[in-house]
C-alpha cells in the first residue's frame, strides 16, 4: 500500500482552481442573460422636427428613432400641453391621406392605437395646426410633446414659419 501515490497537492490545487473558474464563467453568462430580460428600456429620440406652411395652416413633421432596447409606442400628442384627442383623429380623417383640419383645430396622423417602434426602428409623426387655432402665428415657438405607453414624454420645440 505504501507504494501507491496520490495526486500531488500542486496538481490538485490547479484542478480545483480550473473548476472554480469554469463555474464562475458559466454563472456570469447565465446572470448576464437573465439581467438583459429585466433591463430593457424605451428611448425615443426626436431626430428632426420642422414646420412647413400651406394655405390652411402649419404642418409639423417629427422624425423619430427608438434607440432603446424595448418597443416604444407613442400614444398621445400634445401641442403647448394641449392634447390632440382621439376624436379629432377620427373626425379629421387622418390616416387616410387627408392633411387638413377644420377651422381652429389641430390634428395628427398618429394612429388611434399609437405608433409602435421596435428597437432601432424609425418613424414619423405629423401634426397639423389650423391658422385659426389660438394665438399662434408665424415666428411662434410651439412645444410638441409625444407621450408613450410606457409613461415617457419626448419634447421638441418647433418654430412656426
Amino acid at each position: 500500500m505504501k507504494d501507491r501515490k496520490a495526486v500531488s497537492p500542486v496538481i490538485a490545487t490547479v484542478i480545483l482552481v480550473a473548476v472554480a473558474i469554469t463555474v464562475a464563467v458559466g454563472v456570469a453568462y447565465w446572470m448576464g442573460g437573465i439581467s438583459t430580460q429585466y433591463t430593457q428600456f424605451e428611448k425615443v429620440e426626436i431626430q428632426t422636427g420642422y414646420a412647413t406652411r400651406d394655405t390652411l395652416g402649419w404642418e409639423i413633421t417629427l422624425s423619430l428613432k427608438n434607440s432603446g432596447s424595448a418597443t416604444a409606442t407613442i400614444t398621445h400628442v400634445f401641442v403647448n400641453e394641449v392634447p390632440i384627442d382621439e376624436a379629432e383623429y377620427a373626425s379629421s380623417g387622418f390616416g387616410t391621406g387627408i392633411d387638413q383640419v377644420d377651422d381652429g383645430e389641430m390634428g395628427t396622423d398618429l394612429p388611434v392605437a399609437g405608433l409602435s417602434l421596435q428597437a432601432g426602428e424609425s418613424g414619423t409623426v405629423t401634426v397639423y395646426i389650423d391658422y385659426d387655432y389660438g394665438t399662434l402665428s408665424a415666428g411662434t415657438t410651439v412645444n410638441i410633446k409625444l407621450h408613450s405607453a410606457g409613461g415617457m414624454d419626448y419634447i421638441k420645440l418647433i418654430r412656426l414659419t
